[in-house]
């Protein structure tokens, strides 16, 4: 495994993990990080991360997405489309990856010849996060412009649109996709996706910088501080919390071996960490290792080349061409004094940078088709469309 991290020094560093078996009558067992790499492709600060099974991409305020191979430890090219910071970073399986920036953008693009295959007017503001339903079917994004969004990742558009009254800065699916949270400053909302209200929050002494979950009813919290918390979902508990850093904790990740669940944290202080998680979240964690980068760290990834990735891609007809405006439908509904509303349209795809620049070990190819393909394309879809079935309706989220 190799733990990368991204900081405000425009690096990009690797370190391969290897883990220790456990001395014989020991509960205690120590990992050990080895610097493996230290990328500097970007002109500005890192401020997303993520990683498939292949490679890792990483987002700057420089406006580009930055591609690592990690099999071949190469620089693969960077995607120019954004206009503005890179907010968020997600991929869906091997297939897919999915990007926000401060433009109001949402780019699904082919993790294969890194193309962009839908370009989304999103937020009338900033996109500031993004989130994958574990079925691949639909996303979450919040933005500037107060507003929570449900995307329809198989036809490409908007479901739902719902009106928090804040910005919000953080949004994530529980494991199961059940529900999931709204962060605001120091306070969490906890929603249920069958009814898509709001059944819980949770307020952190700080503001939150970051959450994962831990299961379907555990949630870590890291904020602007030195301390991490486990918070029940259900009953809205504080479990534990223990002092993970020295300063302020800027990212989590957390994922499972066949022997340990682990939970990783990056600090302000320049420290990674990595924490064994014990069944009974009451206990508080026992550290495996850390590495201190002495850089600013601002956010995190864990690649696994050991683990194949049963997520292939995004459903079939996840880049349709944009809907007719017949095909759109209205409505308006009233929730908890907050409004909830379909988007009525979207413009259409901006492509006028889309496509992969720099060394790559393929070609690059652009993102336009020409009038004939498109055509073909279009038919291919329908006929994929009728093969999946109706796709869930805007009645299953109100």
């Amino acid at each position: 495994m190799e733990v990368v991290a991204g900081c405000y020094e425009q690096v990009l560093f690797g370190f391969a993990v290897h883990p220790e078996p456990e001395a014989s009558g020991s509960h205690e067992q120590k990992w050990t990080p080895v610097a493996d790499f230290t990328h500097h492709a970007h002109t500005a600060s890192l401020s997303a991360v993520a990683v498939n099974s292949r490679f890792v991409v990483t987002g700057s305020k420089d406006e580009t997405i930055h591609i690592y191979d990690m099999k071949k430890k190469v620089d693969h090219g960077a995607l120019v489309h954004h206009n503005g910071t890179i907010t968020c970073l997600k991929f869906y399986g091997n297939r897919h990856l999915i990007s926000g920036a401060e433009d109001g953008l949402i780019c699904v693009w082919d993790a294969k010849k890194w193309e962009c295959l839908k370009s989304i007017k999103a937020h009338k503001g900033h996109v500031t996060f993004l989130s994958i339903h574990p079925s691949g079917k639909l996303a979450l994004s919040v933005g500037t412009d107060k507003t929570l969004r449900t995307w329809n990742l198989v036809e490409g558009r908007s479901a739902f649109i719902k009106n928090i009254k804040q910005n919000a800065h953080i949004v994530e699916w529980s494991p199961r996709g059940e529900k999931y949270v709204v962060v605001i400053l120091n306070k969490i909302d906890i929603y249920r996706l069958d009814t898509a209200s709001v059944c819980g929050s949770i307020t952190n002494a700080k503001r939150v910088s970051s959450v994962t979950f831990l299961s379907e009813s555990v949630l870590a919290v890291a904020g602007d501080e030195e301390v991490v918390r486990f918070f029940d979902c259900d009953s809205l508990t504080c479990l534990s919390e223990f002092k993970a850093h020295e300063n302020r904790v800027k990212d989590m990740f957390s994922f499972e071996t066949p022997e340990h669940h682990v939970i990783v944290t990056a600090s302000s202080d320049g420290f990674i960490k990595m924490w064994k998680l014990e069944e009974d979240k009451k206990v508080s964690p026992s550290l495996l290792c850390e590495v201190n980068t002495n850089a600013r760290l601002t956010c995190l990834g864990v690649w696994l080349d050991t683990v194949t990735d049963t997520k292939e891609s995004l459903p079939p007809a996840a880049a349709p061409p944009p809907v007719s405006k017949e095909e759109r439908s209205k409505s308006s509904n009233k929730e908890s004094g907050d409004t909830a509303q379909e988007e009525e349209g979207q413009p259409k795809a901006d492509r006028k940078k889309c496509g992969v620049s720099g060394d790559s070990s393929k070609p690059a190819q652009g993102s336009s088709l020409v009038s004939a393909k498109k055509r073909k394309r279009v038919e291919m879809l329908e006929k994929k469309k009728k093969k999946i079935g109706t796709v869930s309706r805007i009645s299953d989220f109100s």
